[in-house]
């Protein structure tokens, strides 16, 4: 479970971070298909947001498994 959390937590932050990078200074062309915020339909037009949200919730994620790994120590 900590392994699916942790991993799927890096890979919504790097969507998050790498969404925001291509919305706000256009990066990663080659990568425009590549990234939920350009792919979804509901988030057109709130790519920076939608980006932002996803990155908080590849954090959250982060979080909770480091804290499930912290409680299976003690």
């Amino acid at each position: 479970m900590q392994a699916v959390l942790r991993v799927s937590g890096w890979l919504l932050l790097l969507q998050g971070v790498a969404g925001l990078g291509d919305a706000l200074w256009n990066w990663w062309g080659w990568a425009h298909g590549l990234l939920v915020v350009n792919v979804v339909p509901a988030l057109k037009g709130y790519e920076v947001f939608g980006s932002i949200v996803i990155g908080v919730l590849g954090f959250a994620l982060l979080s909770v498994a480091g804290s499930l790994r912290r409680e299976g120590e003690a």
